[in-house]
């Protein structure tokens, strides 16, 4: 009796655990407050709630687009005002529990794709406002939700209880008014962590708010590698300045690099529509953060003429180097310089020196096409060499660019390669004609 009793009050407490519905944590002053709707766009933008709910052809904002998580793929919500199928019957309590807390009204859960980890820093002014933009000036639409038994919603109560951190940001006294508001986006709206943090077993960012130098320091995510934000001379920012930063964020390029996969659609939906003052805040912020804790094999840079000098003696033997010559060096030219600002260096570039070479391996194998911002609506593309290459020839090609003009990261294996057509879904088949 003793074994059952034991079963029956742990069932009990796991029922009830999963079944908890958290308070919002509103202020009780904000009911007195009148919601500015036009403000809320804004926080839109800075949230880039377009990009995760509307999907390809969708409705806007209906939800809809597909998150790959360790245990199965998640769907973005309808976040428009329809009644049925979106968040028309939601009160601000209902809204903001959901953005803080990751529980719906009718407590049922949602996977931290839903970035609701950092979105719990945001204040109540801003949540008031997006829920009343999101309420008053979008259109609904009848999309429903996109839901199954698989991934089972209720153990994210324990995941909660384990992981989630329900505090608003704080400013830090250390720094100044302009870096705490870029600390205020990076940790909260703009939710940096969820793509640039390394993740823990349970999947958990491994720091939310920058309290060590985990925090943005590279990451491998859904096939790609978000890159190391913090002060790294080899695979961070520690070579770019303030200005460098805020080019990349209007417009998908720079000096030292461009953006590609997920972060073209950031750039496009996002930071491009940012004002100067809100993304000079947000490189003012990075531009404190330290280098990224010390480990075997993280990637350096010093730039050198040697590769250039061996290519120009005929000394270049190296398998990747010669595919580089063949394929890459037109654009990129063979001292890895590239273009300007219109076929991005490789030499020093953090996408090639990431300490996962997901992206890299990504770009190589299906290309990319930058954003096309509106202060540099171009839209440079890069052709796909999936076809015209093996596994161990990108691999190679991968570890030349690694370890050429003085990059210093790790060589790229086949497996990884393989493992990126894999998750990718792309075969080595020649395209048509």
């Amino acid at each position: 009796m003793g074994l059952v009793a034991a079963l029956a009050i742990g069932t009990g407490v796991v029922i009830a655990v999963a079944r908890h519905v958290p308070g919002p944590g509103l202020s009780p002053a904000i009911a007195s407050r009148t919601p500015d709707p036009k403000h809320g766009a804004y926080v839109a933008v800075l949230g880039d709630c377009v990009a995760c709910h509307t999907a390809a052809g969708g409705k806007p904002l209906a939800g809809g687009v597909a998150f790959n998580t360790p245990v199965g793929a998640v769907w973005s919500t309808n976040i428009t005002p329809d009644r049925d199928h979106g968040i028309g019957r939601y009160s601000l309590a209902d809204f903001v529990r959901l953005m803080r807390q990751g529980v719906r009204p009718d407590g049922r859960r949602v996977y931290p794709a839903m970035p609701y980890t950092a979105f719990a820093k945001v204040s109540d002014e801003d949540l008031q406002d997006l829920f009343a933009y999101l309420t008053r000036s979008v259109a609904p639409a009848d999309t429903a939700d996109r839901t199954g038994p698989w991934p089972p919603h209720w153990p994210l109560a324990f995941w909660n209880i384990a992981f989630h951190q329900d505090r608003r940001f704080e400013p830090d006294p250390h720094l100044s008014a302009q870096a705490n508001r870029g600390a205020y986006l990076v940790q909260g709206l703009a939710h940096c962590g969820t793509c640039h943090t390394p993740r823990g077993v349970g999947f958990q960012e491994r720091d939310l708010d920058g309290r060590t130098n985990l925090f943005l320091s590279g990451a491998r995510l859904d096939g790609a590698s978000p890159v190391n934000l913090r002060g790294d001379a080899g695979d961070g920012l520690g070579r770019w300045n303030e200005a460098d930063i805020v080019e990349l964020l209007a417009t998908g390029k720079s000096i030292h690099s461009a953006v590609l996969g997920p972060m073209g659609e950031v750039v496009a939906d996002s930071t491009q529509h940012m004002t100067p003052a809100d993304v000079e805040a947000i490189t003012v912020y990075l531009k404190t953060l330290g280098p990224a804790p010390a480990a075997e094999g993280r990637a350096t840079f010093a730039a050198s003429g040697a590769t250039l000098d061996e290519i120009k003696a005929g000394r270049q033997t190296d398998p990747g180097g010669r595919i580089y010559m063949d394929s890459c060096a037109a654009c990129h030219h063979l001292g890895g310089e590239g273009a300007g600002r219109s076929l991005p260096s490789l030499a020093g570039n953090s996408v090639v020196l990431a300490s996962h070479p997901d992206s890299l391996i990504a770009v190589i194998l299906r290309g990319d096409r930058e954003p096309g911002a509106a202060a540099a609506p171009s839209r440079m593309a890069m052709p796909p060499f999936a076809w015209r290459y093996d596994d161990a020839e990108v691999a190679a090609l991968a570890t030349y660019m690694r370890q050429a003009w003085g990059n210093r990261a790790p060589p790229v294996r086949p497996s990884q390669v393989r493992e990126a057509r894999r998750a990718l879904g792309i075969a080595r088949s020649r395209p048509p004609g």
